[in-house]
């Protein structure tokens, strides 16, 4: 089996998908990330294709950085000025080639993740 990496974007304040969110997903190798994929989310929340496909998934620490302020703004969803949320970078492992699936839920207050299937 090949590893690969998904994600989901849900706005739990309104209870839909975050379309449109931009993401960026990094590889850690010790102080230096090296970007691999940067795409949006598209209408049901998720990317069109797995943000890490099978064919470059490695074993390793990986970080997926969701930029929630800029959606947010471009929802005209009231907030502070700055945000409270802006950028929201998740880091985690990923040991063996599996199905990894990385979901946000987010708010203009707080957010939230897990390993999903």
């Amino acid at each position: 089996m090949s590893g690969y990496l998904t994600t989901h974007v849900l706005d739990t304040a309104t209870g839909r998908p975050a379309q449109g969110l931009r993401i960026e997903l990094f590889r850690l190798d010790g102080d230096s990330r090296n970007l691999l994929a940067e795409t949006d989310t598209n209408a049901d929340g998720r990317t069109d294709a797995h943000i890490l496909p099978a064919e470059k998934f490695a074993p390793g620490e990986y970080e997926l950085v969701f930029h929630v302020g800029d959606w947010l703004d471009a929802q005209g969803t009231p907030g502070e000025s700055p945000r409270f949320l802006n950028v929201v970078p998740l880091r985690f492992g990923m040991a063996q080639a599996d199905h990894y699936h990385v979901p946000l839920l987010i708010s203009p207050y707080g957010y939230s993740t897990y390993r999903g299937s």
